[in-house]
């Protein structure tokens, strides 16, 4: 241990004699020194500290104090400073031998450093303050939110260290919070006397009247009776806008005013332009949405008269710009006043739009009945050029001379390219209405707005193709009377698209403007549709013949009351369908569906008789009788017309509509004939039976309907 001892005295000793040969030390050492200047920095910390705490905590007067400080802060700055001077002039030197010793003093000094950085911030923000709070009552507003900003920076600063005591920081953030909100609230009292609003109190609040005699009443200075005189509009809005206070200010009114000097401040502040720079963008595009787009024009007829607009517009900013409110620059109004053609179309386009989804989501059952004289009300086209008035002239005077060559003494009906009479969905009515008025428009419009309103009008086209059937899919699913109104609504587009763009030739984009190439899947559209429907009928048909159980034991009472209960549903369904299509689809449409229906309830019966392998007599009777109530009651199912005697000719005709309808009436008189009868109708595969049935099927029904004796095989003989 003593050697150990001897060693460190020895390791000291010479660190002093290689300072000491070097002639830069004194008698005292460096590290006793250093250490207490370490500890007299501590000790001006605590008192720093303290006098905060009294302050800002304990709120006790401590002015003399915070000078006292002051002067020993400075003191002791200037210490640090020469004894940092002295050990890197007198370290250059034998390094080597010192390095450890005078590496832990250095990591000293900066710490004692930083901790004098961080007192000559506080140092700072009490400076800071202090003139905040002597400008303040002067209403020098500007000076004052400068020195508020300032201790704002040093305080994030101090923040932003390590070291401090976080009490301490809490209370200076508190108090500058504090002095924030006060010149705040007192920079808004003087604002709340420069600028008054003059409200009328009777007038409804919202309305033009009421806006129109709204006034601002503003005083650019303030008068004060006492000594301190009152301050600018200029200072009041510039202190609000160093506190980001500004923006929330000038959102609520704009008022161009003559430039202000802050004394403090030698640049100038336009209030015009600044209060145009903040809130030109929120005012012109609130007078965009709010007053020019409704001024646009709905009818191209009125775009000649929107020069009035145009010239207000231009002179409006003007004014504003001679006011420096907005720069030279600044055109936002008055191009889009200019550009009323494309803003037209737009607005026409988009009110087409919407008024053609409107039409599409309205209830489709409300409909209206049209017939081959109905026709779209075609407003008057206008004239075309001269050139192209005699060039139709001739087109006409050689096809006037072909026609008298050509012409036939039999003529087509008037009616031959008609749409037959039906109902469609009143809304789709109107939907080509507005096609026609849109197109009408475009015919009278610009070539660029005539181009966006054509592709307007086939745009409804294909909206109506996605929206309406995935709109009203369940209804059209579910009730058969809207499948037959939307297979009618489809093919009533489709016969208007046919000639829509030929109606308009000569008017719309050189005559090539078509709808043709639509037409195809609105056909395909309504057939589907109606399709569905159909299958889900032939469904519900099959599934009440399935409850009739075993044809071959219709002489049961229990078998024959449900057969014949099957019969008469299925009836009862074609009667009901019937009802709720009449009037609706197309008479030739119509029987065809109910034909389609009724033939599939008969071969369904056909099939299941046909089938079987053992007919009694009694059974025969029976299924004869089954037959006969399809046959009597089935052509009444046919009435697409109202007046019950409109609808006979359509009874009369019901083999044309039902494929298997003789076939039907032959099975009756298979079930009730003898052999012989049988034998003839067969006519060596030439008379009516043959035509119904096959030979198989034939010699089924012999086998079944009578027993094995030689005059069954002889009659089976001359089926083949």
């Amino acid at each position: 241990m003593a050697e150990k001892a001897e060693a460190e005295a020895r390791s000291a000793s010479l660190v002093e004699a290689v300072l000491a040969c070097s002639g830069r030390l004194e008698k005292e050492g460096l590290s006793g020194r250093i250490s207490r200047l370490s500890c007299r920095v501590e000790e001006l910390k605590d008192d720093v500290c303290s006098m905060v705490n009294k302050r800002y905590i304990e709120f006790l007067p401590s002015m003399q104090s915070a000078k006292d400080l002051e002067s020993q802060v400075e003191e002791l700055s200037g210490s640090i400073d020469q004894l940092k001077s002295r050990i890197e002039m007198e370290v250059q030197h034998d390094l080597n031998v010192a390095i450890a010793e005078f590496s832990e003093l250095k990591q000293q000094l900066e710490r004692d450093t930083l901790v004098l950085t961080g007192l000559k911030q506080l140092q700072e923000f009490e400076t800071a303050l202090k003139q905040f709070n002597a400008l303040l009552p002067q209403k020098k507003y500007v000076s004052a939110a400068c020195h508020l900003n300032k201790a704002q920076r040093i305080l994030k600063t101090l923040e932003s260290r390590r070291g401090f005591e976080l009490k301490i920081l809490k209370a200076l953030r508190r108090e500058l919070t504090m002095q924030t909100q006060n010149i705040i609230y007192l920079l808004g009292q003087e604002w709340q006397q420069m600028a008054v609003w003059k409200v009328p109190q009777s007038k409804e609040a919202g309305s033009l009247e009421s806006a129109m005699e709204t006034e601002l009443h503003l005083c650019k200075v303030l008068s004060k009776e006492d000594v301190v005189p009152g301050p600018t509009v200029a200072s009041v809005l510039q202190a609000f806008a160093i506190l980001d206070e500004l923006r929330l200010k000038f959102r609520h009114f704009g008022v161009p005013l003559e430039h202000c000097a802050e004394e403090e401040n030698s640049s100038n502040l336009v209030l015009a332009e600044v209060l145009g720079d903040t809130i030109w963008k929120d005012i012109s595009d609130c007078l965009i949405r709010d007053c020019l787009v409704h001024s646009i024009p709905n009818n191209s007829s009125k775009l000649g008269q929107y020069i009035e607009v145009i010239k207000a517009t231009e002179e409006f900013e003007k004014a504003l710009k001679d006011m420096r409110f907005l720069k030279e620059d600044a055109t936002d109004l008055l191009t889009y006043a200019r550009n009323v053609n494309c803003h037209f179309a737009n607005k026409k386009c988009q009110d087409v739009i919407v008024a053609a989804r409107n039409l599409m989501t309205s209830e489709i059952h409300n409909t209206v009945k049209v017939t081959p004289d109905s026709s779209v009300i075609l407003p008057k086209m206008p004239d075309p050029g001269a050139g192209d008035q005699l060039k139709v002239q001739k087109v006409s005077e050689a096809l006037d001379k072909q026609a008298t060559n050509l012409e036939n003494e039999k003529r087509l009906s008037r009616h031959t390219f008609s749409f037959p009479a039906c109902r469609i969905s009143e809304s789709v009515q109107k939907l080509m209405v507005l096609a026609y008025q849109t197109l009408q428009e475009a015919s009278a419009s610009t070539d660029q707005c005539c181009i966006q309103l054509f592709y307007s009008v086939r745009n409804i086209f294909h909206l109506f193709y996605d929206v309406v059937p995935m709109y009203h899919k369940e209804n059209l699913q579910k009730l058969p009377q809207l499948a037959a109104i939307h297979h009618n609504n489809c093919m009533y587009i489709a016969h208007h698209l046919l000639t829509l763009g030929h109606q308009f030739r000569g008017h719309l984009m050189d005559g090539i403007a078509t709808f043709v190439d639509l037409v195809p899947g609105f056909r395909k559209l309504g057939t589907e549709c109606f399709l569905a429907q159909m299958r889900v009928q032939k469904e519900e048909l099959l599934e009440r013949l399935s409850s009739a159980r075993d044809l071959s034991s219709v002489d049961d009472d229990d078998n024959y009351s449900a057969a014949n209960k099957a019969v008469r549903q299925v009836l009862h369904q074609l009667k009901r369908l019937g009802m709720v299509w009449q009037d609706v689809l197309p008479v030739n449409i119509y029987c065809k569906a109910m034909g389609t229906l009724l033939n599939t309830a008969l071969t369904e019966i056909i099939s299941r008789i046909a089938a079987l392998e053992d007919i009694s007599a009694e059974n025969a009777d029976r299924l004869h009788m089954l037959c006969q109530t399809m046959v009597d009651e089935g052509p009444l199912v046919f009435m697409p017309l109202p007046e019950e005697k409109q609808n006979r000719p359509f009874q009369e005709e019901v083999p044309v509509y039902v494929l298997k309808w003789m076939t039907f009436k032959e099975l009756m008189l298979v079930l009730q004939a003898s052999l012989q009868v049988i034998v003839d109708r067969w006519a060596d595969g030439k008379g009516p039976l043959a035509a119904a049935f096959s030979a198989g099927e034939v010699k089924n029904l012999i086998r079944a309907l009578f027993q094995n004796t030689e005059r069954r095989a002889a009659a089976l003989a001359r089926i083949k």
